[in-house]
């Protein structure tokens, strides 16, 4: 089935295309009479239909108890898509709606002239027209517009979702997100806030002192994440080039150069499957601060998502499907060996070595590969048992080094790094390090991880000799963590997918797209 099918599958084939053959023959009469809508460049608004119900009072005038007015009302000029019409002869009524919401105007024979009313009245639901009029109420008290002049600014040739059953075809409303976005308010509040999250984040790492950067998305290594990247190949230069998995490497960079504080919001791409939590492409934030450790990105943390709750929210306390998330409170804070014997029992401190380890994976029936150790098996052990408990806000610490490559190791333990990730809805919101700045240390790890990819494993990173470099010119003891956006904003939105916070989601190409 074709999409456009779908928008209106309630209807027969040979309805929809009567319908488009019908705004088709209206246009071309029209350009006829030399009224072809899409020579007109510009319009005048003046006022969004928010602004008219905020400013009502003031914008409507006042009438006396005979109903006339004591003090004009104030002319308001609006643009937007026309959702609905009434005609009932020689008035009509109709919903506008704009980038705020809806509003409903009043269009009558005697205000617009008989050729003017007629045109209205040969407009289709989905037109783009502006209004010129002014504020009042109707007699059951709805906010509305008495249009003086009204003008098609451009026609639509497609019709719209059938009103009562709108787009709810979840395919479709990703592919024609525009469609989306007319139909269903809800999600032009989901990416309002988006937006709105983004800037507060923006906010409130100006109020730390923080640099926006911008690294290369195009990259000889792609390293600072274990990740599989996209490749591609730079003409100009006859060489192969990857896409970003991370942001890390070249902000790190940034601190050896001195700036001390930086951060971006930029897109990674990762060349793995889709679920309701990944996306091969998304959008990462990083940030990087001298002379702090992991313990200052955990004080950084709380305090940025207890503003975003109450700046962007309006609340500490936010719901998302049956669960109340209380960012009031301080953010639980356990290692990760804490966790697994909080659930299991196991206390993995006092297992000696790999091939203990490896002998309570199997006893619990926890898949691991020859080439793996002890800490990787505590990893497993967390992801199995403890990552879908965790409801309220927690901090996981400490994790072991071998899936840490980029991390300082614990002073008093070695086998571990000083490192967190924040759980929130049983979800990992961030991950953060006391960043490694010993470059005979990074260049000892990277060798091991270029042991692994040698081995077969297609997410390891690799050495990185100009990384190595900039370490070696020295890097002050560093924090840094890494946010993932997308899931942020379903957090903060309520939404129960990634693809619903992305405005154009990766989607297999559907028959018949180019």
């Amino acid at each position: 089935m074709e999409n456009n099918e779908k928008l209106n599958q309630n209807k027969p084939e040979q309805d929809i295309n009567q319908l488009k053959k019908v705004r088709r023959d209206k246009l071309a009469a029209l350009q006829a009479e030399g009224r072809d809508p899409f020579k007109i460049t510009t319009y005048d608004q003046t006022f969004h239909t928010q602004e008219i119900r905020d400013r009502f009072e003031e914008l409507s005038g006042v009438l006396d108890e005979e109903g006339n007015y004591t003090t004009e009302p104030e002319t308001v000029s609006i643009a937007g898509r026309m959702m609905s019409k009434r005609v009932m002869g020689k008035a009509s009524f109709g919903n506008l709606q704009d980038r705020d919401g809806r509003i409903q105007f009043y269009v009558s024979r005697n205000d617009l002239g008989d050729e003017a009313y007629a045109a209205f009245k040969h407009m289709d639901i989905g037109d783009i027209v502006g209004i010129k009029g002014f504020p009042f109420r109707t007699r059951t008290g709805e906010i509305s517009v008495h249009v003086q002049s009204l003008t098609l600014l451009s026609k639509s040739l497609e019709p719209l979702p059938e009103k009562f059953h709108g787009l709810t075809d979840t395919d479709t409303r990703y592919r024609q997100r525009y469609v989306d976005l007319i139909m269903n308010e809800e999600v032009r509040e989901t990416f309002k806030k988006r937006s709105a999250i983004i800037a507060e984040i923006r906010n409130f790492l100006a109020g730390r002192d923080f640099m926006e950067v911008e690294t290369p998305m195009l990259v000889e290594n792609a390293g600072g994440a274990s990740a599989r990247p996209f490749l591609t190949h730079y003409n100009a230069l006859n060489e192969e080039r990857k896409l970003r998995i991370s942001l890390e490497l070249y902000l790190k960079r940034l601190i050896v150069g001195g700036l001390e504080r930086v951060y971006e919001i930029g897109r990674v791409f990762r060349n793995e499957g889709t679920d309701t939590r990944h996306n091969p492409e998304f959008t990462l934030m990083e940030l990087y601060q001298a002379y702090t450790d992991y313990n200052g990105m955990m004080e950084l943390t709380e305090a940025m998502f207890k503003d975003i709750a109450e700046k962007v929210c309006g609340t500490d306390k936010i719901t998302y499907g049956d669960h109340t998330i209380d960012f009031s409170k301080p953010f639980r804070r356990l290692t990760m060996v804490e966790a697994i014997k909080e659930e299991t029992g196991i206390d993995f401190d006092a297992v000696t070595g790999d091939d203990e380890a490896k002998a309570i994976a199997r006893e619990h029936n926890i898949e691991f590969e020859d080439r793996h150790k002890k800490g990787d098996i505590v990893n497993l052990f967390f992801d199995e048992y403890c990552e879908d408990k965790m409801i309220q806000p927690t901090f996981i610490m400490d994790h072991p080094i071998e899936i840490s490559p980029l991390t300082k190791k614990k002073p008093d333990d070695p086998s571990k790094v000083e490192r967190f990730e924040l759980y929130i809805n049983g979800w990992e919101m961030c991950n953060a390090y006391s960043e490694l700045n010993d470059p005979i240390d990074q260049r000892e790890r990277f060798a091991a991880q270029d042991a692994n990819a040698a081995a077969g494993d297609e997410e390891a990173e690799h050495t990185d000799e100009d990384f190595l470099h900039a370490m070696e010119i020295g890097m002050p003891p560093t924090g840094g963590i890494g946010y993932g956006i997308d899931r942020l904003c379903m957090l903060f939105t309520n939404s129960p997918a990634i693809r619903d916070v992305l405005l154009f989601p990766t989607l297999k190409t559907a028959k018949g797209e180019n």
